[in-house]
């Protein structure tokens, strides 16, 4: 199946019911929004997906207003943002809460990169476990004049990929306030940070059933 129609506009003003077959339907505020359904290696279970870079701009829009008004009552002055997709996220957030810049974190490693601000870097859809996650240790200066920081990315799965961002500023001494993203896929992250995490709209995990796909319970 074809995701290119997918994240281009929004859908129609009523729910799916299960089995689901190729799409899944979130609440964006006013609007509502189709997911493609994508099948996980195993075959026994899939997810809902989002790219945020392959959405028009006008999906892109709404989601970024939305993301600010939740970053907003987090009244953040540092933003971090996450590699890949959640670094164009992160840049727009920080312009809206009027912060004079943010932090990228990356997985390509500059050579004056310092190691020791690197942590393993996973996730459900890039399951490569060679990869770090890394910041540049030039830009310590600005978490050390932090109080209040806000980790910005697309998707929060399992909590690997954020994780790994919170032991990377857990080297420096630094604690996020909170963690921000588009959207929390499954319930597999919860319990595993000190902090909350706020998303626009939640998607679960989905187990084959006859028919197509319904919802898996999960513990919370």
């Amino acid at each position: 199946m074809s995701t290119l129609p997918f994240w281009q506009d929004f859908a129609p003003d009523e729910d799916l019911s299960a089995p689901y077959t190729d799409r899944y339907r979130v609440k964006l505020g006013s609007y509502r929004l189709d997911l493609p359904i994508r099948v996980l290696p195993d075959g026994r279970q899939a997810v809902s997906s989002l790219l945020v870079n392959q959405a028009s701009f006008r999906v892109l829009d709404a989601l970024s207003t939305a993301l600010a008004e939740i970053a907003y009552s987090l009244e953040p002055d540092l933003i971090v943002g996450m590699p890949t997709l959640g670094l164009g996220l992160a840049e727009t957030i920080a312009r809206a809460c009027d912060l004079a810049r943010y932090i990228p974190l990356s997985a390509s490693r500059k050579f004056w990169y310092d190691e020791r601000l690197s942590a393993p870097l996973s996730s459900i859809t890039s399951p490569d476990k060679t990869k770090r996650l890394y910041m540049d240790p030039n830009l310590l200066p600005l978490l050390h004049a932090a109080r209040r920081i806000v980790i910005v990315d697309d998707v929060v799965s399992t909590g690997a990929s954020l994780n790994a961002a919170v032991e990377i500023l857990a080297a420096v001494g630094a604690v996020p306030c909170a963690a921000l993203c588009v959207m929390t896929q499954s319930e597999r992250w919860r319990g595993r940070f000190p902090f909350p995490v706020r998303s626009c709209f939640s998607s679960p995990l989905f187990q084959r059933t006859e028919g197509g796909w319904s919802k898996q319970q999960e513990p919370r």
